[in-house]
Protein backbone atom coordinates (compact mmCIF):
# COMPACT_ATOMS: atom_id res chain seq x y z
CA UNK A 1 0.00 0.00 0.00
CA UNK A 2 0.77 3.86 -0.44
CA UNK A 3 -0.19 5.46 2.73
CA UNK A 4 -0.33 2.35 5.25
CA UNK A 5 2.41 0.42 4.37
CA UNK A 6 0.67 -3.13 4.70
CA UNK A 7 0.24 -5.73 2.25
CA UNK A 8 -2.93 -7.24 0.20
CA UNK A 9 -3.61 -9.55 -1.98
CA UNK A 10 -4.91 -8.22 -5.56
CA UNK A 11 -6.30 -9.69 -8.29
CA UNK A 12 -3.88 -8.57 -11.58
CA UNK A 13 -4.14 -7.85 -15.40
CA UNK A 14 -1.48 -7.51 -17.90
CA UNK A 15 -2.48 -5.33 -20.33
CA UNK A 16 -0.80 -4.04 -23.60
CA UNK A 17 0.23 -1.03 -21.97
CA UNK A 18 -0.91 -0.82 -18.25
CA UNK A 19 -1.31 -3.20 -15.15
CA UNK A 20 -4.65 -3.14 -13.43
CA UNK A 21 -5.00 -4.34 -10.62
CA UNK A 22 -8.49 -5.19 -8.72
CA UNK A 23 -9.79 -6.02 -4.93
CA UNK A 24 -11.53 -9.41 -6.20
CA UNK A 25 -10.52 -12.14 -8.24
CA UNK A 26 -10.86 -11.91 -11.54
CA UNK A 27 -12.47 -8.06 -11.26
CA UNK A 28 -15.62 -9.54 -12.54
CA UNK A 29 -17.87 -7.37 -9.56
CA UNK A 30 -16.00 -4.35 -9.93
CA UNK A 31 -16.68 -1.91 -12.38
CA UNK A 32 -13.15 -0.41 -12.59
CA UNK A 33 -10.35 -1.36 -11.29
CA UNK A 34 -8.80 -0.64 -7.83
CA UNK A 35 -5.79 1.18 -9.49
CA UNK A 36 -3.37 1.02 -12.42
CA UNK A 37 0.40 0.70 -13.24
CA UNK A 38 0.99 2.81 -16.49
CA UNK A 39 4.19 0.81 -18.13
CA UNK A 40 5.02 3.79 -20.32
CA UNK A 41 8.64 4.91 -19.31
CA UNK A 42 8.42 1.84 -16.26
CA UNK A 43 11.45 0.37 -15.11
CA UNK A 44 11.50 -3.35 -13.20
CA UNK A 45 13.74 -4.99 -11.04
CA UNK A 46 13.85 -8.73 -10.41
CA UNK A 47 14.32 -9.72 -8.37
CA UNK A 48 14.11 -7.05 -5.45
CA UNK A 49 16.03 -7.75 -2.52
CA UNK A 50 15.11 -4.32 -0.88
CA UNK A 51 12.92 -6.29 1.97
CA UNK A 52 15.30 -8.93 2.88
CA UNK A 53 11.99 -11.38 4.01
CA UNK A 54 10.20 -11.04 1.01
CA UNK A 55 12.14 -12.85 -1.88
CA UNK A 56 9.52 -12.74 -4.24
CA UNK A 57 9.23 -9.30 -4.85
CA UNK A 58 9.01 -7.35 -8.50
CA UNK A 59 9.77 -3.65 -8.02
CA UNK A 60 8.42 -1.26 -10.90
CA UNK A 61 9.30 2.39 -10.98
CA UNK A 62 6.83 4.46 -13.00
CA UNK A 63 8.70 7.53 -15.19
CA UNK A 64 6.96 9.70 -12.42
CA UNK A 65 9.05 7.93 -9.67
CA UNK A 66 6.16 5.87 -7.69
CA UNK A 67 7.21 3.15 -6.60
CA UNK A 68 5.18 -0.31 -6.98
CA UNK A 69 6.24 -3.66 -4.56
CA UNK A 70 4.42 -7.01 -6.00
CA UNK A 71 4.92 -10.09 -3.82
CA UNK A 72 4.01 -13.75 -6.54
CA UNK A 73 3.46 -16.61 -4.49
CA UNK A 74 6.55 -18.60 -6.02
CA UNK A 75 10.38 -17.62 -7.95
CA UNK A 76 8.79 -19.45 -11.19
CA UNK A 77 5.74 -17.04 -11.28
CA UNK A 78 7.72 -14.37 -10.46
CA UNK A 79 9.78 -14.79 -13.12
CA UNK A 80 6.76 -15.55 -15.71
CA UNK A 81 5.55 -12.02 -14.45
CA UNK A 82 8.42 -9.84 -14.95
CA UNK A 83 9.41 -11.62 -18.46
CA UNK A 84 5.84 -10.61 -19.38
CA UNK A 85 5.64 -7.20 -18.07
CA UNK A 86 9.31 -6.53 -19.69
CA UNK A 87 7.82 -7.48 -22.42
CA UNK A 88 4.68 -5.00 -21.92
CA UNK A 89 6.98 -2.26 -21.08
CA UNK A 90 8.76 -2.85 -24.67
CA UNK A 91 6.21 -3.86 -26.60
CA UNK A 92 6.88 -1.00 -29.39
CA UNK A 93 9.90 -2.45 -29.67
CA UNK A 94 10.13 -6.19 -30.87
CA UNK A 95 14.05 -6.07 -31.45
CA UNK A 96 14.16 -5.47 -27.29
CA UNK A 97 11.78 -8.44 -26.66
CA UNK A 98 13.42 -10.56 -28.83
CA UNK A 99 17.34 -9.82 -27.19
CA UNK A 100 15.33 -9.97 -23.55
CA UNK A 101 14.56 -13.82 -25.26
CA UNK A 102 18.03 -14.28 -26.27
CA UNK A 103 19.13 -13.21 -23.07
CA UNK A 104 17.01 -15.34 -20.80
CA UNK A 105 17.80 -18.23 -22.97
CA UNK A 106 21.60 -18.13 -23.25
CA UNK A 107 24.52 -18.31 -21.30
CA UNK A 108 27.92 -16.13 -20.88
CA UNK A 109 29.85 -15.28 -18.20
CA UNK A 110 30.57 -11.56 -18.18
CA UNK A 111 33.78 -10.55 -19.65
CA UNK A 112 36.23 -9.61 -16.67
CA UNK A 113 34.28 -10.58 -14.06
CA UNK A 114 36.19 -13.26 -12.12
CA UNK A 115 35.10 -15.43 -9.60
CA UNK A 116 37.14 -13.91 -7.02
CA UNK A 117 35.33 -10.85 -7.95
CA UNK A 118 31.79 -12.36 -7.48
CA UNK A 119 32.89 -13.38 -4.15
CA UNK A 120 34.42 -10.50 -2.84
CA UNK A 121 31.08 -8.68 -3.40
CA UNK A 122 28.88 -11.62 -1.74
CA UNK A 123 31.03 -10.63 1.03
CA UNK A 124 30.33 -7.23 1.12
CA UNK A 125 28.46 -6.17 4.44
CA UNK A 126 26.18 -3.91 2.96
CA UNK A 127 25.41 -5.33 -0.68
CA UNK A 128 26.64 -8.58 -0.17
CA UNK A 129 24.28 -11.68 0.67
CA UNK A 130 22.97 -12.10 3.98
CA UNK A 131 23.86 -14.46 6.17
CA UNK A 132 21.31 -15.96 8.16
CA UNK A 133 20.79 -18.98 10.92
CA UNK A 134 18.51 -22.12 9.04
CA UNK A 135 17.12 -25.05 10.32
CA UNK A 136 17.54 -28.69 8.58
CA UNK A 137 16.42 -31.57 9.87
CA UNK A 138 16.68 -30.72 13.61
CA UNK A 139 20.04 -29.57 12.82
CA UNK A 140 20.99 -25.39 13.10
CA UNK A 141 23.38 -24.08 10.89
CA UNK A 142 24.67 -20.91 11.38
CA UNK A 143 25.92 -18.15 8.67
CA UNK A 144 23.77 -20.01 5.86
CA UNK A 145 22.41 -18.68 2.23
CA UNK A 146 19.82 -20.92 0.44
CA UNK A 147 20.30 -21.60 -3.39
CA UNK A 148 17.67 -19.37 -4.25
CA UNK A 149 18.36 -16.98 -2.40
CA UNK A 150 21.79 -17.19 -4.33
CA UNK A 151 20.50 -17.38 -7.38
CA UNK A 152 18.52 -14.14 -7.08
CA UNK A 153 21.56 -12.28 -5.75
CA UNK A 154 23.61 -13.01 -8.77
CA UNK A 155 20.37 -11.55 -10.72
CA UNK A 156 19.99 -9.00 -9.06
CA UNK A 157 23.75 -7.93 -9.10
CA UNK A 158 23.75 -8.36 -13.06
CA UNK A 159 25.85 -11.45 -12.65
CA UNK A 160 23.53 -13.69 -14.63
CA UNK A 161 20.06 -12.74 -16.53
CA UNK A 162 18.41 -15.69 -15.90
CA UNK A 163 18.13 -18.74 -13.02
CA UNK A 164 19.32 -20.94 -15.66
CA UNK A 165 22.71 -18.73 -15.81
CA UNK A 166 22.91 -18.40 -12.05
CA UNK A 167 22.84 -21.84 -11.33
CA UNK A 168 25.52 -22.62 -13.88
CA UNK A 169 27.60 -19.69 -12.05
CA UNK A 170 26.53 -20.94 -8.81
CA UNK A 171 28.09 -24.02 -9.60
CA UNK A 172 31.08 -22.89 -10.73
CA UNK A 173 31.55 -21.49 -7.51
CA UNK A 174 31.05 -24.38 -5.39
CA UNK A 175 33.02 -26.36 -8.34
CA UNK A 176 35.86 -24.01 -7.15
CA UNK A 177 35.56 -24.33 -3.65
CA UNK A 178 34.54 -20.72 -2.56
CA UNK A 179 30.83 -22.02 -1.48
CA UNK A 180 30.07 -25.46 -0.02
CA UNK A 181 26.68 -27.34 0.18
CA UNK A 182 25.19 -27.04 4.10
CA UNK A 183 22.79 -29.96 5.24
CA UNK A 184 21.37 -33.13 3.75
CA UNK A 185 19.23 -31.10 0.70
CA UNK A 186 22.18 -29.67 -0.68
CA UNK A 187 25.15 -32.37 -0.07
CA UNK A 188 22.76 -34.72 -1.56
CA UNK A 189 22.23 -32.96 -4.79
CA UNK A 190 26.23 -33.12 -5.31
CA UNK A 191 26.36 -36.96 -5.90
CA UNK A 192 24.92 -35.49 -9.32
CA UNK A 193 27.19 -36.00 -12.25
CA UNK A 194 26.22 -32.82 -14.47
CA UNK A 195 27.51 -29.70 -13.04
CA UNK A 196 24.50 -27.52 -13.66
CA UNK A 197 22.56 -30.21 -11.33
CA UNK A 198 24.44 -29.77 -8.48
CA UNK A 199 23.69 -26.97 -6.94
CA UNK A 200 19.92 -26.30 -6.07
CA UNK A 201 17.95 -23.55 -6.87
CA UNK A 202 15.73 -24.37 -4.03
CA UNK A 203 14.68 -22.32 -0.52
CA UNK A 204 15.92 -25.62 1.66
CA UNK A 205 18.80 -26.49 0.11
CA UNK A 206 21.55 -24.41 2.40
CA UNK A 207 24.68 -23.29 1.16
CA UNK A 208 27.71 -21.41 3.48
CA UNK A 209 31.19 -20.22 2.54
CA UNK A 210 33.83 -22.93 2.11
CA UNK A 211 36.86 -22.60 4.21
CA UNK A 212 39.25 -21.12 1.47
CA UNK A 213 36.55 -18.35 1.19
CA UNK A 214 36.85 -17.26 4.90
CA UNK A 215 40.66 -17.47 5.02
CA UNK A 216 40.71 -14.96 1.85
CA UNK A 217 37.52 -12.84 3.12
CA UNK A 218 39.75 -12.09 6.75
CA UNK A 219 43.19 -11.42 5.28
CA UNK A 220 41.39 -9.55 2.32
CA UNK A 221 43.27 -6.29 3.55
CA UNK A 222 46.21 -7.92 3.74
CA UNK A 223 46.10 -9.35 0.34
CA UNK A 224 44.31 -6.42 -1.34
CA UNK A 225 47.38 -3.86 0.24
CA UNK A 226 49.96 -5.62 -2.58
CA UNK A 227 53.81 -3.89 -3.01
CA UNK A 228 52.57 -2.83 -6.46
CA UNK A 229 49.80 -0.02 -5.33
CA UNK A 230 51.93 1.16 -2.66
CA UNK A 231 55.06 1.86 -4.77
CA UNK A 232 53.37 5.26 -6.39
CA UNK A 233 54.85 8.43 -6.63
CA UNK A 234 53.05 10.58 -3.67
CA UNK A 235 51.13 13.51 -5.40
CA UNK A 236 49.08 14.33 -2.30
CA UNK A 237 48.66 13.61 1.62
CA UNK A 238 46.61 14.73 4.52
CA UNK A 239 44.25 14.39 6.96
CA UNK A 240 40.51 14.05 5.72
CA UNK A 241 37.10 13.00 7.67
CA UNK A 242 35.76 9.53 6.04
CA UNK A 243 32.36 8.23 6.85
CA UNK A 244 32.86 4.37 7.65
CA UNK A 245 30.52 1.96 5.54
CA UNK A 246 29.30 -0.09 7.97
CA UNK A 247 28.74 2.16 10.97
CA UNK A 248 28.22 5.62 9.35
CA UNK A 249 30.50 7.35 12.17
CA UNK A 250 33.00 9.80 10.67
CA UNK A 251 36.45 9.19 11.28
CA UNK A 252 39.83 11.04 10.80
CA UNK A 253 42.12 9.45 8.57
CA UNK A 254 45.32 10.52 6.73
CA UNK A 255 44.90 10.26 2.58
CA UNK A 256 47.91 9.55 0.86
CA UNK A 257 47.00 9.95 -3.23
CA UNK A 258 49.71 8.11 -5.50
CA UNK A 259 50.26 7.92 -9.34
CA UNK A 260 51.56 5.41 -11.63
CA UNK A 261 49.66 3.35 -10.31
CA UNK A 262 46.96 5.32 -9.17
CA UNK A 263 45.55 4.78 -5.92
CA UNK A 264 44.13 6.31 -2.89
CA UNK A 265 44.82 4.80 0.62
CA UNK A 266 43.72 5.66 4.19
CA UNK A 267 45.46 5.38 7.35
CA UNK A 268 44.58 5.55 10.99
CA UNK A 269 46.70 8.03 12.67
CA UNK A 270 45.98 6.41 16.08
CA UNK A 271 47.68 3.40 14.92
CA UNK A 272 51.80 3.35 15.02
CA UNK A 273 52.07 0.93 12.51
CA UNK A 274 52.34 2.45 8.49
CA UNK A 275 49.52 0.43 6.64
CA UNK A 276 46.95 1.75 5.21
CA UNK A 277 43.14 0.72 7.02
CA UNK A 278 41.83 1.02 3.08
CA UNK A 279 42.30 2.19 -0.44
CA UNK A 280 41.30 1.51 -4.15
CA UNK A 281 42.09 2.06 -7.04
CA UNK A 282 41.30 5.17 -8.98
CA UNK A 283 40.80 4.22 -12.59
CA UNK A 284 37.50 4.61 -13.64
CA UNK A 285 36.72 6.29 -10.56
CA UNK A 286 34.65 9.49 -10.37
CA UNK A 287 34.69 12.35 -8.17
CA UNK A 288 32.33 15.48 -7.43
CA UNK A 289 31.76 18.08 -4.73
CA UNK A 290 28.72 18.12 -2.52
CA UNK A 291 26.86 21.24 -1.82
CA UNK A 292 26.44 22.26 1.57
CA UNK A 293 22.81 22.99 1.97
CA UNK A 294 21.37 19.62 2.61
CA UNK A 295 22.68 16.57 3.67
CA UNK A 296 22.39 14.48 0.41
CA UNK A 297 21.39 10.75 0.82
CA UNK A 298 23.80 8.37 1.84
CA UNK A 299 25.38 10.41 4.34
CA UNK A 300 24.69 10.03 7.79
CA UNK A 301 25.91 12.03 11.41
CA UNK A 302 27.44 14.83 11.85
CA UNK A 303 28.36 16.64 8.23
CA UNK A 304 30.16 19.88 9.06
CA UNK A 305 30.29 20.64 5.09
CA UNK A 306 32.94 20.78 2.75
CA UNK A 307 31.88 17.26 1.47
CA UNK A 308 32.85 15.41 -1.86
CA UNK A 309 32.50 11.95 -3.20
CA UNK A 310 34.10 9.40 -5.11
CA UNK A 311 32.32 6.62 -6.72
CA UNK A 312 34.62 3.94 -7.96
CA UNK A 313 34.36 1.52 -10.68
CA UNK A 314 32.87 -1.28 -8.68
CA UNK A 315 30.09 1.85 -7.74
CA UNK A 316 31.41 1.70 -4.22
CA UNK A 317 30.94 5.47 -2.70
CA UNK A 318 33.18 7.44 -0.14
CA UNK A 319 31.84 10.35 1.42
CA UNK A 320 34.52 12.55 2.68
CA UNK A 321 35.04 16.06 4.67
CA UNK A 322 37.42 18.49 4.05
CA UNK A 323 38.57 20.80 6.58
CA UNK A 324 37.50 23.68 4.16
CA UNK A 325 36.34 24.37 0.28
CA UNK A 326 39.77 25.10 -0.90
CA UNK A 327 41.05 22.23 0.58
CA UNK A 328 38.55 19.82 -1.07
CA UNK A 329 38.88 22.10 -4.34
CA UNK A 330 43.19 20.83 -4.22
CA UNK A 331 41.59 17.16 -3.53
CA UNK A 332 39.33 16.84 -6.17
CA UNK A 333 41.64 18.57 -8.65
CA UNK A 334 44.62 16.34 -7.54
CA UNK A 335 42.57 13.09 -7.81
CA UNK A 336 40.49 14.03 -11.25
CA UNK A 337 43.86 13.50 -13.85
CA UNK A 338 44.12 9.98 -12.29
CA UNK A 339 40.79 8.76 -12.53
Amino acid sequence: GHIVRNWKVRWFVLLQDKLLYYKIEGGKKEPSPKGRILLDGCTITCPCLEYENRPLLIKLKTKTNTDYFLECCSREERDSWALDITGAIHAGHPVQVQELHRMKNSFKLLENISLHHIVDRMCDSSTGIKLTRNLEQGNRYKETFTGSALVDWLISNRFAVSRYEAVTLASMLMEENFIKPVGARSTEATRYSDLSEQFLDDSTALYMFAESSKKNISSREELQFNISELSGTIVKQGFLVKQGHKRKNWKVRRFVLRADPAFLHYYDPTKEENRPVGGFSLRGCLVSALEDNGVPAGVKGNVQGNLFKIITKNDIHYYIQASSKAERAQWIEAIKPLT
